[in-house]
């Protein structure tokens, strides 16, 4: 009997909170049409939003157009929130890793899009179609890490800002450059990075677009370490090592401690405390619970 109120508790507490994280920011009431959006993006190719996942729960997102220093087409757009689908629907994922290939991060949008949707109407719909897969991506139940090698500018620099951490290389650097191409963050970079650095801190760097070093990032808090290889096999290696000591574990319990921290940080306090709880039900008594009981674990 109780086996079978934990799974049902266990079963509806996920949908509630994989509803919380599909939750569209915008629909029809704001003028916002996303297979309409998603025809106009499909109209600019190139590059790739590639996924592999291990066996040990981490997954490995890599942002692909070297040619282009990592810049986002519109079907990469496109293919970034299909692997968010993905990746909500990876039920055994601790851990993400997010990266550019060819040892730099993303220098933002590719320039020849840009160009090509630049009437304010197209401008506010790809806004919202990358601002709702970024919250998306920051929701999931997985730890995740943006690791920053070389350049991580305007829409690259929102990118990292959608993940829980930041590792920088040497030499590498974050710069919100909007203000030189007469915009302000449209992806949801602006509202992320007052919550990690505080408002004043993101105003200076919005307003001067100012270059964000390794010794910066880490004074500033928006970097949790600077690696030591500036190699991009040697540096995904170090951040894999890195996210480990937060991953360890079982799943359930990652996911858990992810879904927690979500709820605190987005809700309303009453809200988040029922959440909590909710979450908290579907651990206690679980496999995971139950084994640390039987070990009578220590703690020093």
């Amino acid at each position: 009997m109780a086996i079978s109120l934990w799974k049902g508790l266990l079963q509806t507490t996920k949908r509630r909170i994989l509803q919380q994280r599909r939750a569209l920011l915008y629909n029809g009431a704001h003028g916002y049409e996303e297979e309409s959006v998603k025809k106009k993006l499909a109209q600019f190719a190139g590059g790739s939003i590639n996924l592999s996942k291990d066996d040990n729960g981490i997954g490995i997102l890599t942002v692909n157009n070297p040619k282009l220093m990592n810049a986002f087409t519109g079907t990469m757009m496109l293919e970034l929130q299909e692997r968010v689908t993905e990746l909500e629907n990876w039920k055994d994922g601790k851990g993400l890793i997010i990266h550019g290939a060819g040892n730099t991060f993303c220098s933002g949008s590719d320039l020849n899009a840009v160009k090509a949707i630049s009437n304010s109407q197209d401008g506010m719909n790809m806004c919202m179609f990358m601002q709702s897969t970024l919250t998306r991506l920051m929701r999931l139940p997985l730890i995740s890490v943006a690791l920053v090698q070389g350049k991580a500018l305007g829409g690259g620099a929102e990118l990292t800002t959608g993940c829980d951490f930041r590792l920088m290389t040497p030499g590498s650097e974050i710069r919100f450059v909007h203000k030189h191409m007469g915009l302000v963050p449209g992806w949801g970079g602006a509202a992320r990075l007052v919550r990690i650095i505080g408002s004043r801190a993101a105003l200076q760097l919005l307003s001067g677009a100012t270059r964000v070093d390794p010794e910066r990032a880490l004074h500033l808090g928006l970097s949790e370490e600077t690696l030591s290889s500036s190699d991009e096999n040697g540096a995904l290696e170090e951040a894999r090592a890195w996210l480990s000591q937060y991953t360890e574990g079982p799943a359930s319990v990652i996911r858990a401690v992810k879904k927690v921290v979500t709820a605190g940080r987005e809700l309303p306090v009453e809200v988040a405390l029922r959440t909590e709880k909710d979450i908290f039900g579907t651990v206690w008594g679980g496999p995971a619970n139950l084994q640390a009981l039987v070990r009578r674990p220590k703690h020093k």
